[in-house]
């Protein structure tokens, strides 16, 4: 009798265990940003040339939230429903997630990407009570509405409009600052991970004013990932395809490397 008792009792904490963990478990990213972020790898003309690198293929394990706040399997182009009124291609978000599941091997919960950005949009355009910044707390928010998932980051990658006045420039470290703190604020994440893009390009004569602000930001739990040298397309401001996957590779080994995708399970509320 004790040994079934024992027998009985190691089935039911199995099957406790295993429905928690059935309890889908994402791992969720926000990304943010410009144009670059959405994604104009092989957009030429104002048409996308369909050529999807071997990278940036589907995958049952990476889901994306679209414009009607619904999982779906996650497709290039991802902005597609999102950066609206503009042609997207390739962008980082799915050479990133395929790194991720890659590294992590086999077991991994589901990799879920919050498609967020809009092409020529200034850091200014991002503030606190903005348009784009309310979608991109409204999204946030839904991504884990169900507590299915935990937001594990932010990938930001923008400032390529702010290198056009002097005056956007100089004010771009205090701005983005700001734009952290209050995007932790909301969420109720104070420790959430900012993986930021230093620019390649940018649409006026201060890049240099830009990149500098922005990886000589210091605040806890913001790394960055530098883009110069990839390679550009003839407008000389958006990557090409095949450097839009190298720089999700690369935003991925800023994650990995991070010790903040440990992070015990955290909801927004």
């Amino acid at each position: 009798m004790e040994l079934m008792s024992l027998i009985l009792s190691i089935f039911l904490c199995l099957l406790v265990l295993t429905s928690q963990c059935s309890k889908a478990t994402k791992d969720i990213f926000i990304l943010a940003g410009q144009s670059n972020m959405a994604g104009r790898g092989g957009v030429f003309n104002r048409k996308w040339d369909k050529n999807v690198p071997s990278e940036c293929k589907p995958s049952p394990s990476i889901l994306k939230l679209n414009s009607k706040l619904e999982w779906e399997e996650a497709r290039e182009p991802l902005h597609q429903d999102i950066d609206v009124g503009k042609t997207c291609g390739v962008g980082p978000g799915l050479a990133f997630a395929n790194e991720v599941v890659r590294k992590r091997g086999s077991g991994g919960s589901v990799v879920g990407l919050v498609p967020s950005a809009v092409g020529g949009t200034r850091i200014e355009e991002w503030r606190n009570g903005s348009f784009l910044y309310n979608e991109l707390v409204r999204r946030s928010i839904e991504s884990v509405r169900n507590g299915s998932g935990v937001i594990r980051a932010v990938l930001w990658y923008q400032g390529e409009s702010d290198t056009v006045r002097e005056e956007d420039a100089n004010a771009y470290k205090s701005r983005m600052e700001n734009f952290i703190q209050n995007i932790r604020s909301e969420l109720h994440l104070p420790e959430l991970l900012v993986i930021q893009v230093a620019l390649a390009s940018g649409e006026g004569k201060f890049i240099e004013k830009v990149r500098h602000a922005q990886l000589s930001i210091k605040l806890p739990n913001v790394k960055c990932v530098d883009a110069k040298g990839l390679r550009l397309k003839a407008d000389k401001l958006h990557l090409t395809t095949m450097s839009e996957v190298h720089l999700g590779i690369q935003l991925a080994h800023a994650y990995l490397a991070s010790n903040r995708h440990n992070f015990t399970r955290t909801q927004v509320s």
